[in-house]
């Protein structure tokens, strides 16, 4: 591993503005506009280390992502663990970067080289080339938030440190594996976990058109076909949402076969359904050990690029989402 290798900031003026003070304004903007308190809770809870956040462009997905951030307790963090789908790059298991640092137009954060050598430990773990790496846009679009948050709770010479995780099609297995490995980092006050992920990707260029028929039955779940010209009961948008809010409403039982069992009904393009999975397999296992408290992701957001009226049109939904973690105080 070369620890002088620098990841550029590749989609920065496209995906994200690269004018350091630009993106900064936006980002200030969005976390403002975000209520200091959901569903009468103070944010971000105590604890609250683990949030669901999407990565699309920021003119789609930048005012959700601000949800997700503004409930994100840095307040104790050492090291920020950053878990993205892979969406070039095909690998059933793990990858870890082989850069010692990610760019964003605000400067530098720094892996964390100690912790990627004890992953790698676990034989478990696969490499990520520099151009994949570079490529992939799940993790670099959770940069410039993570600097920002990070920014107005340390020094920037006391940053915590980034530990990105690239997570390929792993199943069900593979997920409770690397739940495991991560179990200990996620129980430990000193570690916060950023997911990556979007949720319905839907539309014919998408390969998913799946429509309730009746919105409060899965059981009418159908594919529309482009030959089906007029969708009026219920709109199709309004299907949308409410096959996200099962996929959402499974992920807040806290059972990962709940959740897994949720996109077999629904086919949900989740695309980070893999990150989730890993986290709510670690989850569960330091549960079933009884070294946190019964932990579920609670949601604060929810988006759409679009509404869909036609088959013909395409839309990408996005949530912000934020899970405390409360040790028991058991080893």
């Amino acid at each position: 591993m070369s620890q002088a290798l620098k990841r550029s900031a590749t989609h920065a003026g496209s995906w994200y503005s690269g004018d350091a003070t630009t993106l900064s304004n936006e980002l200030d903007t969005w976390l403002s506009n975000v209520p200091s308190s959901v569903d009468g809770k103070q944010i971000p809870q105590r604890g609250g280390r683990v949030i669901i956040a999407p990565h699309a462009g920021y003119s789609y997905s930048g005012p959700n992502a601000a949800w997700a951030y503004k409930s994100l307790d840095v307040s104790q963090a050492k090291r920020v663990f950053l878990l993205g789908p892979s969406h070039h790059y095909y690998l059933t298991n793990c990858a870890l970067s082989e850069f010692a640092y990610y760019s964003t137009p605000f400067g530098d954060l720094k892996l964390d080289q100690d912790v990627m050598a004890k992953l790698y430990e676990t034989k478990k773990f696969g490499t990520m080339k520099p151009d994949t790496d570079e490529e992939e846009h799940s993790m670099e679009l959770h940069l410039p938030y993570i600097f920002k948050i990070l920014s107005r709770n340390f020094a920037a010479d006391r940053f915590p440190t980034l530990v990105p995780i690239l997570v390929g099609n792993t199943s069900a297995g593979v997920e409770e594996d690397f739940g495991t490995i991560l179990a200990p980092y996620l129980a430990d006050p000193e570690n916060v976990f950023v997911v990556s992920s979007d949720f319905a990707h839907w539309g014919i260029r998408f390969s998913y058109t799946n429509y309730l028929s009746d919105l409060g039955s899965v059981g009418s779940i159908r594919s529309l076909r482009s030959s089906d010209k007029k969708v009026d009961s219920p709109k199709i948008y309004e299907s949308i949402e409410a096959i996200d809010k099962i996929t959402m409403e499974a992920i807040g039982t806290g059972e990962h076969g709940n959740f897994l069992k949720s996109l077999r009904k629904t086919g949900n393009t989740v695309c980070g359904r893999h990150p989730i999975g890993i986290v709510m397999a670690a989850m569960e296992h330091l549960q079933e050990e009884s070294k946190i408290a019964d932990t579920r992701f609670q949601f604060v957001q929810y988006s759409r690029s679009s509404n869909c009226i036609k088959v013909t049109d395409s839309s990408v939904s996005y949530v912000s989402a934020y899970a405390v973690i409360e040790s028991t105080g058991k080893q």
